[in-house]
């Protein structure tokens, strides 16, 4: 990498914030903003430039996409220029970071620099999608919309039903006041993994009601920690594999303590052992099949087709689990929920077996996600 090669030469690049302004955003100024973006893309940041060193110099009174500050950052003899002509961020080589840095603060665009295109750099390969990158002036009238905005562009592209469709507003909503009130994501994600003990519990002594509360809290806290990470630039390994470890872990067993609440209440369904091997063999191989997939063509199956990403939003995972599980529970049936869904987990697993037939059967290079296109 760019970045890389520069420390290896002098150390690493300086970040430089020039331009400031009142508006806050998510909590913070946008000064504050840019330089936990620094840290993040690998810079030192810095008060003002070096001459001795390379600098990436970015206007403190725009909201910036952090994907786009990291191509910058990436690529040395670069300018990102606003449409309209602003220059808001820019890479200067040792010995011209002082006279960029003047250039950027004065709205001027640097000579002898390459223009980088924002468009050309829309596909974010972390959540999956192809999305213009937030690049918007930060003013007190336009910050709410901004917010909206970096608050969308933190949603995966493929992803389940519900949180695609119910929990952005509230979710918004819920991530401002944890922003305010300076709440850590890991703070966030662990009440959720309190209510993933407190729903696996009531499951199991069949409180099938009170354990849906907790359970769909958990899953919208699911949503907001990683959210509240994304927009407040916070997310950290130890933060991932916590979120995504629970992710990963919580719903067989879960599934397993409805069934043992069945059992306890006399609501056992007919053939109630075999759709509990069904669901936690199909949940199991299901990921596995998404992991082999992932390892081979180095993207998510959910990703390839239109249709994938389609399945993606009723696929037997969590959320869609629940909302089969929810009505069969307020109709007095839980038993009839749990053998719907193993029925809904075998469809989904036979579904997720011809992907893999199908793509293996496929021309390698052919194998391209549709949302990188």
């Amino acid at each position: 990498m760019a970045v890389l090669s520069e420390q290896a030469a002098g150390g690493r690049p300086l970040g430089i914030v020039v331009g400031s302004g009142a508006a806050r955003i998510w909590g913070m100024t946008g000064a504050e903003r840019l330089r936990r973006m620094f840290v993040r893309a690998g810079l030192e940041p810095a008060g003002a430039a070096d001459p001795g060193r390379a600098a990436v110099i970015a206007r403190g009174d725009w909201v910036i996409d952090e994907s786009l500050l990291k191509a910058v950052a990436q690529r040395p003899a670069t300018v990102l220029v606003a449409p309209g002509g602003v220059p808001v961020a820019a890479h200067a080589a040792a010995g011209q970071g002082p006279a960029v840095a003047e250039l950027m603060a004065a709205g001027a665009a640097p000579a002898g620099l390459k223009v980088l295109d924002p468009e050309a750099l829309s596909y974010n390969e972390a959540l999956r999608k192809k999305e213009p990158p937030v690049l918007e002036p930060l003013t007190e009238a336009n910050v709410r919309a901004v917010e909206a905005r970096t608050f969308q562009g933190s949603y995966k592209g493929v992803t389940d039903i519900v949180t695609k469709y119910a929990w952005p507003l509230p979710a918004r909503i819920v991530t401002r006041w944890c922003a305010l009130a300076r709440m850590t994501p890991n703070q966030v994600t662990f009440v959720g993994f309190l209510l993933v003990l407190a729903a696996f519990w009531l499951f199991w002594v069949g409180e099938y009601g009170w354990g849906l509360v907790c359970a769909w809290i958990m899953t919208f806290l699911d949503t907001v920690d990683g959210k509240l990470a994304r927009v407040t630039l916070t997310s950290s390994k130890f933060g991932n594999i916590f979120d995504h470890g629970i992710d990963l872990i919580h719903p067989p067993f879960w599934w397993w303590a409805w069934y043992v609440g069945l059992q306890q209440t006399g609501q056992l369904p007919p053939d109630a052992g075999l759709m509990l091997g069904i669901i936690l063999i199909g949940y199991w191989v299901q990921r596995g099949i998404e992991g082999v997939f992932m390892r081979r063509f180095g993207f998510h199956v959910h990703s390839w087709r239109p249709f994938d990403s389609f399945f993606r939003l009723i696929t037997a995972r969590r959320n869609p689990n629940l909302l089969i599980l929810t009505p069969a529970t307020l109709l007095g049936a839980p038993g009839y929920g749990f053998w719907l869904m193993g029925a809904w987990t075998a469809i989904s697993l036979a579904v997720h077996v011809v992907q893999l037939a199908k793509a293996f059967m496929t021309p390698r290079d052919q194998v391209v996600s549709w949302l990188s296109r």
